[in-house]
């Protein structure tokens, strides 16, 4: 599909739309929903200037700011991911990048993870190098998350501090180096919808496995703690849209369902989403697990664990 036609699609009803992607995900990812748990393992202090981040260093928030957790920590919360139903576990940490004992502390959890828990591993840890990469894989941590946010044309006006293509090369050395790779982006932050099919097609160039679906909860103290939210109905057909645009890939919401998609969440699992984060985010609280298992039961799909 090309991009005027992936476009167009934005006119279609919600409803054949979501149809036509829910199609799609029965004939190629079945009936299976795949779920992570993420930890903020370094809290606040990040360099970057990404305006949405609470975890900013110019940015005046509520954050909180700690140092990298123990491996005693990341050990736990792996588990309690497993207890909870999550597939994936991710660790995820603030900043460019780790230092040399920072990162060397994140092999060893990843590796203890591997042997005691079982659980995937995945890293969120900035842009590394080719060889922190290799390492991470040799741990036993088997994705890579870095998204790319938005568009390439809209991206220098929610970041600075790195470029676009900073966050394309990284996705790429993680993907040869055999990760899978989820790597997504955030609605709402003031981008239009060519901007976001722009990324859907770069997302289907670089062959990720896994896209998140983010909308902008507007943080107090950022530079968009005023935007207006998206809307409800605006998300639904994005998901469908992804979908349409990537069919082999888990689409997987995540921050901002509750908040933006409300008593809509269920209908994004009908419009071609087979994925999303449980147990809260990094500066955010979400919803209680039961009540994610709850609509999950209602909507007919099923868990992996």
């Amino acid at each position: 599909m090309q991009f005027a036609d992936a476009v167009a699609l934005y006119d279609l009803p919600l409803s054949e739309l979501s149809a036509r992607a829910d199609a799609v995900r029965r004939e190629h990812l079945g009936e299976t929903l795949e779920l992570c748990t993420i930890l903020n393992a370094r809290s606040g202090r990040c360099g970057e200037d990404c305006r949405f981040c609470a975890q900013s260093a110019h940015y005046a928030t509520t954050a909180p700011e700690y140092p990298l957790v123990s491996v005693e920590q990341l050990l736990a919360a792996a588990r309690t991911a497993q207890e909870i139903g999550s597939d994936h576990f991710c660790i995820v940490t603030s900043g460019r990048a780790l230092d040399g004992d920072e990162f060397a502390a994140v092999l060893e959890a990843a590796a203890t993870i591997r042997s005691e828990v079982g659980i995937e591993i995945c890293g969120s840890l900035g842009c590394l190098t080719h060889d922190q990469l290799t390492r991470l894989r040799a741990a036993g941590v088997t994705r890579f998350q870095h998204n790319l946010e938005t568009s390439r044309r809209f991206f220098p006006q929610i970041v600075t501090t790195h470029t676009f293509d900073d966050r394309v090369r990284t996705v790429r050395d993680a993907k040869a180096l055999g990760f899978s790779v989820c790597s997504g982006g955030i609605l709402g932050l003031g981008e239009n919808r060519e901007d976001r099919i722009s990324l859907a097609l770069e997302l289907r160039d670089l062959h990720v496995d896994v896209v998140p679906i983010n909308a902008l909860m507007p943080i107090p103290g950022t530079p968009l703690a005023h935007v207006v939210p998206i809307s409800p109905i605006e998300v639904l057909k994005t998901v469908a849209i992804f979908r349409l645009l990537l069919p082999d890939a888990t689409i997987k919401l995540a921050g901002g369902r509750e908040s933006v998609l409300k008593e809509f969440q269920a209908s994004a699992f009908l419009a071609g989403a087979n994925g999303m984060i449980i147990g809260g985010y990094l500066t955010q609280r979400g919803r209680a697990v039961v009540d994610d298992r709850r609509m999950i039961e209602e909507i007919k799909l099923a868990w992996k664990n």
